[in-house]
């Protein structure tokens, strides 16, 4: 059959991450899986390499990278978003409080999900809204298990430190107090993937007067059992 789509470079790149299916490989191996000449099968790589679809491992051979993982996710994003209605109203009646789905875009953070308290006062944020990196719970939560080199660039002239992003690592939630917006509280914790890569944060949100100085002793147990819960929910549409 032939897998020609007319666009010669596009082709060329699919050989190249055909080829790494297999495993690393050298960039002879690559010249030898594919049948490109080894300057053209070397300015692909390195060219993918740069959209981070492929990488290096310690031997310098190339590798798939992690970019190819994180589109993986986002193709998996309708199952999570169709599962996380319930689970949020369920959080938010537990609570009390506003709760939030966020996935990291870039930079930003996106709230992908809400369920809004009915009434009094509250931390409404808009599905579609975009959020700094930088600050609040559900940012510790998305970054705190990045790999070191993207970990220590969010760090730069962020409300938090490597140490507490350490922290969360331990105890598996995080909780924030006027970092995003003064008066506001919040806790967070990790939706994995089926791979267990961390994909989105649970949150819930309020003003400090409900949430206190210490929210993760309120709430953390309830955030922590909605994000298995849509952690699980995954696992099992993709059995």
């Amino acid at each position: 059959m032939d897998n020609s789509s007319g666009v010669g470079v596009l082709d060329k790149a699919a050989l190249v991450l055909s080829a790494l299916e297999a495993g690393p490989a050298t960039l002879a191996g690559l010249v030898a899986g594919t049948g490109l000449a080894r300057p053209t099968a070397h300015r692909l790589a390195v060219a993918l390499e740069h959209h981070r679809l492929v990488a290096r491992d310690m031997q310098g051979r190339f590798v798939l990278g992690p970019r190819l993982n994180e589109l993986a996710s986002a193709a998996g994003e309708d199952r999570l978003l169709a599962a996380a209605g319930p689970v949020l109203a369920r959080l938010r009646d537990i609570t009390g409080e506003s709760a939030q789905l966020w996935r990291r875009q870039g930079d930003e953070r996106v709230c992908v999900a809400a369920a809004e308290r009915p009434s009094g006062l509250r931390d409404t944020i808009p599905v579609g809204s975009q959020v700094t990196m930088s600050a609040g719970s559900a940012a510790q939560i998305l970054l705190a298990w990045e790999d070191p080199e993207r970990m220590h660039r969010g760090l730069n002239n962020a409300a938090f430190t490597a140490a507490a992003l350490a922290g969360i690592r331990r105890r598996g939630w995080a909780q924030s107090i006027a970092e995003r917006e003064q008066g506001v509280a919040s806790v967070s914790a990790p939706v994995r993937s089926p791979s267990g890569k961390i994909i989105a944060a649970v949150s819930v949100s309020g003003p400090l007067e409900r949430l206190t100085r210490q929210p993760g002793r309120m709430h953390a147990p309830a955030v922590l059992a909605a994000a298995d819960r849509l952690s699980e929910s995954l696992r099992r549409s993709a059995q």
